[in-house]
């Protein structure tokens, strides 16, 4: 029954983001992501502390030579070359690291040492499935220098998260944010990438406003807060700290790209509240002030102001990231708004940028980025009757979440529902109540749970002969009693069930 897809679109949160260090000298500032939303409703997506695309040295750790004298010639030409190598398109990896490695017999100082088996680690990270190697020369690298440890640390927390070692991840991150208190570039993204991280598990405490942060960036741990509520679907405390939060925002004081960077942060969690709410209308406002931010940053450049705090340097997103993540969150409205063709029309751009951002930039939020976009497109094929291009795109997110465990991990229930509303819409109806079935056995979302239930409730009605299993769903997603989420979309999709169930049954009054 397309009309479920239609109307009540699988809940989904943008993703969410942690930045990695760019390998070999990349240049630049460095950012964080802010992937943990995605954690959120529709069972887990967005690949909750993916992390992000590749960001430079942070402040104080050189351009990416690591301290090499002027008299090394032979470590810049390798160095110079690593990075022709990684930046070319595609990139030439194996390349890229033989330059890297070469650096090693060469027995150069202990710093320039340090930052190779980083930018060592960081290639095969983001660019190779080498896990083991790029474990190896991340935890030579943390012991190192403080230019070098905290963003080797960053990176083989995320390397741990990726392979679902979190109870190895979490004490690493804790103590680098213990020891980097000193440094306020760094302490602000490892707070940040915890908070986002699977490691967090509430770790930022009840009152996140109180982390030792500096003053001027006093406003990210609030909106870490709502994150979290976000996550945890506690969403009528949701509220009041998003209005503590824009007060915040426009009272800020800083850099222009700062603010506005802020303000998209805001307004994503904005927007993402009243999305899980199911309030299509009130997302309007707060979306076109997301699209003008967006726009607005896009004009300024970051060489414009130079910070004199250090933690003016921190970035929760890049900005080519936060385009797509714009795109995301206006593609979830225009779907469950019913603007098939709005939808279809940002998803084309939003997967161009994505293909862009990946020939260079192999961050795994990218691809959580990518299986949501495709989630919500399937969708909306399906109920325009493009049946074989969903196929064809339902192949594509199994690709994809093939190439990351946790990935699969966090998508697998939202691929068999997918699946499920496939079958429904070729009349498959015994594959379709097992694939639904199987996807409820994978998730424990709530969100996602209703929307399965009412799209199996519907197979039922269809086959017309299972009222005993009919009965038994109807009484779990009766909107009137007890019904496990607030979602608009979704009530309005029991009602729609539980009143076409009753029309069949002649009972005309209750179906009206």
């Amino acid at each position: 029954m397309a009309a479920v897809a239609a109307g009540a679109a699988a809940p989904q949160q943008p993703p969410p983001p942690q930045q990695p260090p760019q390998p070999a000298g990349g240049g630049g500032s460095g950012s964080g992501d802010a992937a943990g939303a995605a954690g959120g409703a529709g069972g887990g997506g967005g690949g909750a502390g993916g992390s992000g695309g590749a960001a430079g040295p942070a402040p104080g750790s050189g351009s990416g030579g690591g301290g090499a004298a002027a008299g090394e010639s032979w470590y810049l030409a390798l160095l110079g070359l690593a990075e022709h190598f990684r930046t070319s398109s595609p990139p030439k990896v194996r390349l890229c690291v033989h330059c890297l490695q070469a650096v090693l017999p060469r027995k150069p100082p202990a710093r320039m040492e340090a930052r190779t088996h980083l930018q060592l680690g960081s290639v095969l990270y983001h660019h190779t499935r080498n896990g083991d190697q790029a474990r190896g020369h991340l935890e030579k690298a943390i012991p190192q220098f403080e230019d070098v440890k905290f963003e080797a640390a960053s990176l083989l927390s995320e390397l741990y998260c990726q392979e679902n070692s979190v109870d190895t991840a979490k004490p690493l991150l804790r103590k680098a944010i213990q020891i980097s208190q000193q440094t306020p570039y760094w302490h602000c993204r490892l707070l940040f990438q915890l908070a986002v991280s699977p490691c967090s598990s509430n770790s930022l405490g009840k009152n996140p406003g109180k982390a030792s942060l500096p003053i001027k960036t006093a406003d990210f741990p609030w909106e870490f807060s709502v994150q979290l509520l976000l996550m945890e679907r506690k969403l009528q405390e949701v509220h009041p700290l998003l209005t503590l939060c824009g007060q915040i925002v426009e009272n800020w004081q800083g850099n222009p790209i700062q603010k506005e960077s802020l303000r998209v942060f805001f307004l994503v969690l904005q927007v993402t509240h009243y999305l899980d709410a199911g309030q299509v209308k009130s997302v309007k406002p707060c979306l076109k002030q997301l699209q003008q931010c967006i726009q607005t940053i896009s004009t300024l450049h970051d060489d414009e102001i130079l910070p004199s705090n250090p933690a003016d340097l921190f970035h929760w997103l890049p900005k080519e990231h936060m385009c797509v993540l714009v795109y995301l969150v206006t593609v979830m409205h225009s779907m469950q708004a019913g603007y098939l063709e709005k939808a279809q029309k940002y998803t084309d751009k939003a997967l161009m940028q994505l293909e862009k951002l990946k020939m260079l930039d192999c961050s795994p939020i990218l691809s959580s980025f990518q299986v949501i976009l495709l989630e919500h497109i399937i969708m909306c094929r399906l109920v325009t009757g493009h049946k074989a291009t969903a196929l064809q795109e339902i192949s594509q997110v199994c690709q994809l979440c093939q190439q990351s465990p946790r990935l699969f991990s966090n998508h697998a229930a939202q691929l068999h529902t997918l699946l499920g509303l496939y079958c429904i819409s070729v009349n498959c109806m015994d594959n379709a109540e097992a694939q639904f079935t199987t996807a409820l056995r994978l998730t424990t979302h709530q969100e996602l749970w209703a929307f399965i239930v009412t799209n199996l409730a519907s197979v039922y009605i269809r086959e017309g002969n299972r009222h005993q299993e009919l009965y038994s769903l109807l009484e779990r997603i009766n909107p009137d009693h007890n019904f496990p989420v607030s979602s608009h979309c979704l009530r309005a999709a029991a009602f729609y069930i539980r009143g076409l169930f009753s029309f069949f049954q002649g009972r005309y009054n209750e179906a009206k």
